[in-house]
């Protein structure tokens, strides 16, 4: 019978792309990671992983069924946190670190519903724009966004964001709009220097890639001030939708290469290794997975 860790292997290797991924996220073998995938397979009897030499691809039952399993894993956590809570009692100081953009607009909310919860906890939320150093902050956890380079520390993915290609309409009335990926070699492009290969930017369309590697006279380190750049005219910029849906739905901004998808954005919560959780951490932990399992962040 397939256990809780079968289906969690499952959702590692839909949310990472592929088994080597999943494996490093899950801090568990290769061999392990696709025992477990075959074993829920043969027990469900249904394909749920198209695999390649490069990726792993969900079937249309392994979508379906990942939008399911996701949120009923997130129940079982909380549920267990819930029932942690009749063991002890569920109180003391949180230091949780954050971002600075997206701290006000998704992790204070939930923050919030956290601390209504749970009356005897204290929150201390420590926002910056680079990733904080838990150790040296005194973290007991931090959310994150993007990739996460390799470390020690342990790490839960809470959800993916969705990436866009934005213009201001001015621009686009002196410029033209971009049809297809290539068209952007043409346009001026506002480039966020502090992203991993910022002048190349990655589409897909029904399972086909389109790398273009672009250019512009402006470019920022951070993705603020890259987005203002954009809405000024200066060029077409990528941003994450959370960052930007305002923009849009006020008509300063424009969405271009709607039928190609940009890469999404992993979100996670990663805490320290090598010690016992306090109770409060743990209860955080399962209620921010649970949260936006039922409600997305972006």
């Amino acid at each position: 019978m397939a256990s809780l860790d079968d289906y969690r292997v499952f959702i590692a290797v839909v949310e990472q792309g592929n088994l080597s991924a999943a494996a490093r996220h899950l801090h568990r073998s290769l061999q392990a990671v696709s025992r477990s995938l075959a074993s829920l397979e043969l027990e469900l009897g249904v394909e749920l992983i198209q695999r390649t030499t490069r990726r792993a691809q969900p079937s249309a039952a392994g979508l379906a069924f990942h939008a399911r399993i996701k949120t009923a894993l997130a129940d079982i956590d909380l549920a267990r946190s819930e029932l942690a809570e009749q063991g002890g009692r569920i109180d003391g100081s949180l230091r949780i670190g954050g971002s600075t953009q997206f701290s006000a607009p998704h992790l204070v909310p939930v923050v919030a519903a956290f601390m209504e919860r749970y009356p005897d906890v204290a929150v201390e939320l420590v926002v910056a724009d680079h990733p904080a150093d838990l150790h040296r902050e005194k973290l007991d956890a931090a959310v994150r966004l993007g990739e996460l380079p390799d470390s020690r520390l342990h790490a839960r993915q809470l959800g993916m964001l969705r990436q866009v290609t934005i213009g201001a309409p001015g621009y686009f009335a002196m410029h033209g709009r971009p049809r297809v990926p290539a068209d952007l070699r043409r346009h001026e492009c506002v480039v966020r220097r502090s992203a991993s290969e910022a002048q190349r930017w990655s589409y897909q369309r029904a399972g086909k890639r389109q790398q273009v590697d672009v250019h512009g006279r402006f470019s920022a380190d951070n993705a603020a001030a890259c987005n203002a750049a954009v809405v000024a005219g200066l060029g077409i910029g990528v941003a994450a939708l959370w960052q930007v849906r305002s923009l849009l739905d006020q008509g300063r901004l424009e969405q271009v290469l709607e039928p190609w998808q940009l890469p999404a954005l992993p979100v996670h919560i990663v805490w320290p290794p090598g010690r016992q959780l306090p109770a409060r951490t743990r209860a955080f932990i399962d209620f921010v997975a649970a949260r936006w399992a039922v409600e997305p962040p972006g």
